[in-house]
This record gives structure tokens, C-alpha cells and sequence, in this order.
């Protein structure tokens, strides 16, 4: 059954959002009903910084693979590289955002990707929002979630960006 077909006869869905890094990636999970939104886990995902670029970007595609079959999302959602002036930087970067986009299609899950302003707008209502108003709303949209940190923070925020989005979509098609 497809994710489609889950929310149709369950109208519960768990959507994995994922905030892609090579010293952390952010991970979220959350559980939406309807438009209803609940936290489910979250989580920092930090390869050894003494381990070679391939160990770091195996460790990231294990672990993203791990909190898969750990918590069982129907979907997941992840975050596209911000450009920076570095060129190999952001090349390195798209190495493990290359993971995080394959664990969960290895796994079958429909992936879904998302720009950060889009992220941003959808959860704070403006693009240019920092990472403080992020936190702060992923606070206030999540309450049962704590202090998850800037990265788990990103990740939440890309899963509830993910649900927004959907959830229109499905209105619109309705």
C-alpha cells in the first residue's frame, strides 16, 4: 500500500523530515491526522569527525536507516543544499544530502524535497526567518518535542513543511 492509500484508509500518516550535514544531520519525525500535527522522535545524527569521507557518509546512511526502522514513516522529506560561496564545501554537502535522500527510497518511502525558504515560510511564515524563530515555532507548533536543538529543529520543521504542502495538495485535488 502507498502512502496515498495509508493516509485514505487510516488518515494517520508519519512523515520523516530530514536536515542533511556531515557533522550533524537533523532528523524528525512526526505524526500527522487530518491537519492535526504531533512530535513523534527527533534526533542528531553526528559521523566521527576523524573518519574518512566515505566512513561519515556510510555512518549517516546507516543511521538515517536505522531511525527508518525504528519509527516507521509512511514518507519522508528532505532539505536541499543551501549554496554557499565554497564550492567544495557544497559539494561535500550534497554528498550527504545524497544519503539522506537514499536510505529513505531504499527503503520505499516516497521522498519529497524542499528548499529552505520554503521550509521556513511554511513553519514561521516568512523565508528569510533565522534559526531562532524556527526553534521557537517548532516549539510552539510541536510543545511535547522539548528543546530539540538547530538541526533536529530544521528537520522537524522540513517534516511540518512536508504536511502543509500535502495536505493542500490533497485539498486541491479533492
Amino acid at each position: 500500500m502507498d502512502s496515498a492509500e495509508h493516509m485514505k484508509n487510516t488518515n494517520r500518516l508519519r512523515i520523516l523530515g530530514l536536515d542533511p550535514g556531515l557533522v550533524r544531520t537533523g532528523w524528525g519525525v512526526i505524526s500527522c491526522e487530518g491537519s492535526r500535527l504531533s512530535h513523534v522522535a527527533h534526533g542528531e545524527i553526528a559521523p566521527p569527525k576523524t573518519a574518512d569521507f566515505a566512513e561519515r557518509l556510510l555512518h549517516l546512511f546507516d543511521a538515517v536507516t536505522a531511525v527508518i526502522a525504528e519509527h516507521a514513516p509512511d514518507e519522508a522529506a528532505v532539505e536541499e543544499v543551501f549554496v554557499n560561496m565554497n564550492p567544495a564545501s557544497t559539494l561535500k554537502l550534497g554528498h550527504a544530502r545524497a544519503a539522506s535522500l537514499i536510505a529513505p527510497a531504499r527503503a520505499g518511502l516516497v521522498v519529497a524535497e524542499y528548499n529552505t525558504r520554503l521550509v521556513k515560510k511554511a513553519v514561521v511564515g516568512a523565508g528569510a526567518a533565522d534559526k531562532g524563530q524556527v526553534g521557537f515555532m517548532i516549539r510552539r507548533l510541536l510543545p511535547t518535542c522539548g528543546d530539540p536543538g538547530e538541526d533536529a529543529a530544521d528537520a522537524l520543521a522540513v517534516a511540518i513543511a512536508h504536511a502543509h504542502l500535502r495536505i493542500a495538495r490533497l485539498r486541491g485535488a479533492a
